[in-house]
Parts: C-alpha cells; structure tokens; sequence
C-alpha cells in the first residue's frame, strides 16, 4: 500500500486553497460532485491548445493524436472497471445517460406486458425514472425492494420479488448517494442471475471509492460518472456484457455510429460505436483519463481506507451535538454522513455552515422515495473524499453546534 499523504494530496487541487465568505473552503459536497486536480486541468488544456480535432473521420495529425488519446481514454475505464474488452466501454453522459441507453434500447427489446423490474427503495431518481418511462410504453411493472431503517435491503423480501418468474431486470445502486450504505451487490447479481433476470448496477457514488471489478460481480450493465470521480462534467461510462450490447439496437442515430447509410438502408457500426452518435465529449473522455490516472496513482486502496477513517472520525464527533441524528446507519457504510436536528430545517443549517466556508448538501437529494419511506422531507448530507481531513471534520462539527444553538 502506497503511503497517503492528504496535505500532498490537497495541494494538487487548486480550488481547495481557495476563501469562501473570508472562511478557508470545508467542501464537503463531494457526493454530489468532486473537485479536480491540477492534473485533470492540464489535460483538458493540452487538448484544446495541442490535440484539439474531430477525432475517427480524418487523416490529419490533429484529429489522428485525438484519436488516439479519445481511444486510450476507453482503455482506461476498461482497466478502471476490469472490463474483458474496451469495445464494452460506452462513452455516456453520465450515469443518467447510460441508464437512458439500457432502458431505451435493452428494455424496449426485451420487456413485455406483464414482466418486472426491481428497483430498490434507496434508488436516486435517476436509476427510477427512466424504468418508470419504460413500463409507460411497455406495461411492464416496477416492484420495490424494501429496506430496514437502517437503510439496508431487506435480502428475505429481495428473494421472495425475484420468486415470481416475471422478473426479467434488476437495476439497484451500489452505494446509496443519501444514505451511504453499500449494497451486497455481487450477491444481489447472483440471486438475480440464478432466476435468468438481468442486472444493471448505478455505480455513480462506487466508482470513485472503492475498487469496482465488474468481472467478479459479473454485472450485465454497470454505470458510473466522471465528474464524482475528479472528471469533468458530463462525461460518464456505460459497461456492458458485449453479448447483450450487440444485441441491442442503438438509440440514437446520427454520424459514426453507422457503417453506411442509403435512402434504402442504414447499417450500423460494430461496438462501441454503435451507441456513441455524433461527436462525443473528446476533451471529456481526456479528462476521464486523466483523473482515472490520478486516482490510480494514489491507490484506491488508500482512498478507500482514508475516506473510511474520516467518516468514522465524523460519526464520533457528532455524538457530541445534542439532537444530532444520523440518517442511515448500516453496517457497511461509504463516506456519507447524513443528518437531522428536529426543530431545525436543513436548508437552514447549510445556509449557517455556508456562511462558515462549510459546504454541504440539503434536501431530498434525488430520492424522494427514500425520503418518504424514512418518514422526511429533507437531510444535511457531508460527504467526505480523500482529500479531506479531520481538521475539517472538526469545523464540520463546530459549524453544526452553532448552527444549531442558532436555530434552537
């Protein structure tokens, strides 16, 4: 295990030196999206001063050193994710995008009236409402997996939903982005594999914390986005099984993701062409490169240990804070730190924080059914990366005891 050194670390991302309100910047958001480090920055600014071409359609050196940085990008969330093969690497927008791709072009092609989908209750809105889209056109049915209130999945009652043969998807995020809690999913693919059901994993809060090997897992779809991951915005990756990708029909029709186009007749290209129509986010897919070789460089063995140790220095420091209680309390937990203080809204306590440098996240967070099986409207969520440190926690803390005395 390489040595972590987080003041090192801090120092590669320029936005974390930066003042907010005359207070030093506490980000504490990181759920919802990462900062970037100075690496990530350099390669978008090589490209757009030194490779900067359409890439596939040309001859000229431009557009060949693009290409070939475009193509090496895939290679690099193939080594990220252990894919078998870069062609099951499909360049999305985002996690959002990719579980678009499956529900409009896998879904479209498999599901009938009468079939299933199980979706978990902690799933974010963007692995819910595609699926409901889908059942709309299909007259397929969404069931949902309960949880405790913990927050874990109830395994027993998970079973009992694949038990009725009409299950044909299982689609369940693999770290709850309001909760934290990190879901069983390798075991979960196998219950839903022994039952001939399809799954396909939401791994926007995963990727970025933990080592993901969508071989062991054996994940039919696996979905992730780049920017919780120190990437850009709008760039993600849709895994996919190549057996199920080159079955599915594209879903978006435009250039190179044909082979030939007739008044008659169109062909479409060989993966992964086939579902990347138009011209992709190049720079993008650089920045996901980069920030995948940052992050690798680091280990994700020590991102993980040290974001694990920070959530638990957190969840000590908090027990000090009369009325605190944390929203999601599994037993196997990522760096997710959600919170209430009856009597005090949420939106209020981040608004007090904010005025200290302290940025955290409030509301509902994209999981309105969560929220109501909970029995809430809204949390306070910190959620913590590897560049954070307990010094910040200490802040965190201090923050939320004021705000507190404030608003009571």
């Amino acid at each position: 295990m390489k040595t972590f050194d987080v003041q090192k670390v801090r120092a590669d991302f320029p936005i974390l030196q930066m003042q907010v309100r005359g207070k030093p910047l506490i980000y504490l958001d990181n759920a919802a999206t990462s900062q970037k480090p100075q690496a990530v920055l350099d390669a978008l600014t090589h490209y757009y001063t030194a490779q900067n071409a359409n890439i596939h359609r040309a001859v000229h050196y431009l557009s060949e050193t693009a290409t070939r940085a475009y193509q090496e990008g895939r290679e690099s969330v193939q080594r990220l994710l252990n894919a078998k093969e870069s062609r099951e690497i499909i360049f999305t927008r985002g996690t959002t995008e990719a579980i678009n791709l499956v529900a409009n072009s896998w879904g479209r092609a498999n599901l009938k009236s009468g079939d299933e989908i199980l979706l978990s209750a902690m799933e974010h809105h963007s692995n819910i409402v595609p699926w409901q889209m889908l059942c709309e056109a299909t007259g397929a049915k969404i069931k949902v997996i309960p949880i405790n209130d913990a927050g874990e999945i109830l395994l027993d009652e998970y079973e009992t939903l694949l038990a009725s043969g009409r299950v044909k998807l299982v689609a369940i995020v693999h770290i709850s982005n309001a909760l934290g809690t990190v879901n069983p999913v390798k075991h979960m693919i196998e219950m839903a594999h022994a039952t001939g059901a399809k799954v396909l994993i939401d791994g926007a809060q995963a990727v970025p914390h933990t080592k993901v090997d969508v071989q062991d897992l054996d994940a039919d779809f696996y979905a992730f986005s780049g920017h919780k991951l120190c990437a850009p915005t709008g760039i993600g990756a849709l895994y996919g099984k190549a057996e199920l990708l080159e079955a599915m029909p594209p879903w978006q029709g435009g250039g190179d993701m044909i082979s030939s186009v007739s008044w008659e007749k169109t062909e479409y290209n060989v993966l992964p062409h086939k579902f990347e129509a138009g011209t992709p986010d190049i720079s993008g897919v650089i920045g996901l490169a980069a920030a995948i070789d940052y992050v690798e460089n680091l280990g994700l063995e020590n991102i993980a240990a040290h974001e694990a140790k920070l959530l638990d220095y957190a969840t000590q420091a908090v027990q000090g804070i009369e009325d605190f209680r944390i929203v999601g309390l599994a037993k196997h937990k990522a760096s997710i730190l959600s919170f209430v203080i009856p009597g005090a809204h949420p939106q209020d306590i981040g608004a007090l924080l904010d005025a200290r440098g302290v940025a955290i996240r409030t509301g509902h967070h994209c999981t309105q059914p969560l929220m109501t099986r909970l029995g809430l409207t809204a949390t306070a969520r910190a959620s913590f990366a590897f560049y954070n440190t307990e010094d910040e926690v200490d802040i965190f803390v201090t923050a939320v005891k004021k705000a507190r005395e404030m608003l009571l």
